[in-house]
């Protein structure tokens, strides 16, 4: 057998697992991946592929002032106080370490984008940025991976940037977004296949350029083994054992580096932990996140916090039977969210972690799960619904339960079961409000970051627009999510902590394996990524000096 002294298993293969295991060999390690799926990726993949990097040098490098100080102000306002999963020394090694991840995978070869312009999320607190920290990847040719290019677990793979979407999203709505949109489609899509190419964007870029740098350096990886446990002697992680090809496996190392993901789709740990009521039917996360790794931490007495909460977000059940997450459809104009009473209770284009909060909160006086976005046939006629085209009406949407049609407001309310009445004064209220351009009650449009999904061409407010055109539709809004935030607990290194606060030996977390630093909220774009990618390196690097 060979030696373990200089091995490292490194399970998962989204931006933790590569971005640890790349981090490791280069700290002279020989890190091996372990991916549970016949895919790599996991849900990073399937994301918008960006990470929040505050004071990144792409930002300076495009004249955009940042700073650790302000960066600093910002996280600590918006997060505040939850305790040692966002500690002080935790908030410190990401800020610090950021910055510098983003040079040394430039460095390895990585092509990295700044997405100036996507603000983040509350950009007007103090030390808020409204141009944005995001720091996103090029699009990639996945034909460079040779053999694995279709082993990537890509749900969009047209070659798009972040902020792409939203024009493409309000493409029947101007000559320039129409333009824009037949450009990616056209020019960088079609013509790049002319070419030979095969591109992929935002997740697929990410994983495919990670997976790229890793097969470089021969980083061995292997799908469809699943971690069993881990490896405990004398309290110390000696290695773990897998499940490959049937066989359960014993594979020895220095340190273990868990980047699984979390548990959305664990049934059982969610109705044990989150708020009622929960399913895995809404969350858009990678179904094999099923909590394996941290339920191996936990098993060898690793501590675990915010294991109630998730990345939270409104979606939609398609005609498939699919949770989609909802961005634009929420946040364009011409659309208002209600509970079963027909009144609102959230700014419709907030953070959807914000919203996702809000839901279960307002659950608890009033049934709002589900909730219902309610919008007219100038929103229906201009915008799309998911990857539906604008004004698109296949008969599955309705056959399905996706979509409700009325031809008044109070017509609707009854199909869908809301107070008719509470809807039409809750309608009444939010035009005048629109009108005005001033959303007195939840303040929809006021910050940078609302006014990213919004319409230009709608005055005075973007976000803003009176519902007044039959027919009127309905889409049931369940809380979904990004994936789970709790996890286990760490410290700056990313190593594994008990709870007396002692560290486990040898055993290191990272991504939503682990308890996120962002607490319970989402400070901006590629707050899940951003601390996976920062604290995998951390986790590699920090491997090498154990003894």
């Amino acid at each position: 057998m060979q030696s373990s002294d200089s091995k490292v298993i490194v399970v998962g293969s989204g931006s933790a697992g590569f971005t640890a295991a790349l981090a490791a060999k280069e700290a002279g390690l020989d890190p091996i991946i372990i991916e549970s799926t016949g895919k790599l990726g996991g849900s990073s993949a399937m994301s918008g592929g960006g990470a929040w990097i505050p004071n990144n040098p792409l930002m300076r490098r495009a004249g955009v002032f940042d700073s650790y100080e302000e960066a600093r102000k910002y996280m600590d306002l918006t997060i505040g106080d939850v305790g040692p999963a966002s500690s002080p020394e935790r908030r410190e090694a990401y800020l610090r370490e950021g910055p510098q991840m983003v040079e040394w995978l430039q460095s390895l070869g990585m092509r990295l984008h700044y997405g100036k312009g996507y603000a983040d999320y509350y950009p007007e607190l103090p030390g808020g940025s409204p141009l944005g920290r995001l720091v996103e990847p090029e699009p990639f040719d996945l034909k460079k991976l040779g053999q694995w290019k279709d082993k990537l677990n890509i749900s969009i793979s047209i070659p798009v940037y972040t902020l792409d979407g939203v024009k493409i999203a309000l493409s029947m709505r101007s000559l320039s977004t129409f333009l824009h949109t037949a450009y990616v489609i056209g020019i960088r899509t079609m013509g790049s296949m002319l070419l030979g190419k095969k591109l992929a964007g935002i997740g697929g870029a990410l994983i495919g350029q990670l997976t790229f740098l890793a097969l470089q350096r021969n980083i061995p990886i292997w799908l469809n083994t699943p971690l069993v446990e881990l490896i405990s002697e004398g309290g110390e992680i000696k290695g773990v054992i897998v499940e490959k090809e049937g066989k359960r496996t014993e594979l020895r190392a220095r340190a273990v580096i868990l980047a699984a993901g979390g548990f959305p789709h664990n049934n059982e740990m969610r109705q044990k932990y989150h708020p009622h009521p929960i399913t895995t039917d809404w969350t858009v996360a990678h179904k094999g996140n099923i909590g394996t790794a941290i339920q191996a931490g936990m098993a060898v007495g690793a501590a675990t916090a915010l294991m109630d909460d998730a990345w939270w977000g409104p979606c939609f059940i398609d005609s498939k039977g699919v949770s989609q997450f909802m961005i634009w459809e929420r946040s364009f104009p011409y659309s208002i969210i209600v509970d079963k009473s027909g009144k609102r209770f959230m700014n419709e284009s907030a953070s959807y972690v914000d919203c996702g909060h809000w839901q279960y909160e307002r659950n608890k006086e009033v049934p709002a799960i589900p909730a219902y976005l309610i919008f007219d046939q100038h929103h229906h006629r201009y915008y799309p619904l998911g990857v539906g085209l604008p004004g698109a009406e296949p008969k599955e949407y309705f056959e399905s339960g996706m979509l409700t049609k009325a031809n008044t407001l109070a017509e609707l309310a009854q199909k869908i079961g809301v107070d008719p009445q509470g809807l039409e004064e809750t309608v009444t209220r939010f035009n005048q409000f629109a009108l005005n351009g001033k959303d007195e009650d939840f303040k929809r449009g006021d910050s940078a970051y609302d006014r990213i999904y919004s319409d230009p061409k709608v005055k005075p407010n973007p976000n803003l627009a009176p519902l007044t055109q039959p027919p009127f539709y309905s889409v049931k809004v369940w809380p979904g999510d990004l994936g789970t935030k709790g996890g286990l607990l760490t410290n700056e290194h990313a190593q594994v902590l008990r709870e007396d606060g002692s560290i486990i030996k040898g055993l290191y977390a990272a991504g939503n394996t682990s308890a996120s630093v962002m607490g319970h909220t989402y400070p901006g774009p590629g707050s899940t990524i951003g601390p996976a990618m920062v604290f995998g390196m951390l986790a590699g690097r920090h491997a090498a000096t154990l003894e």
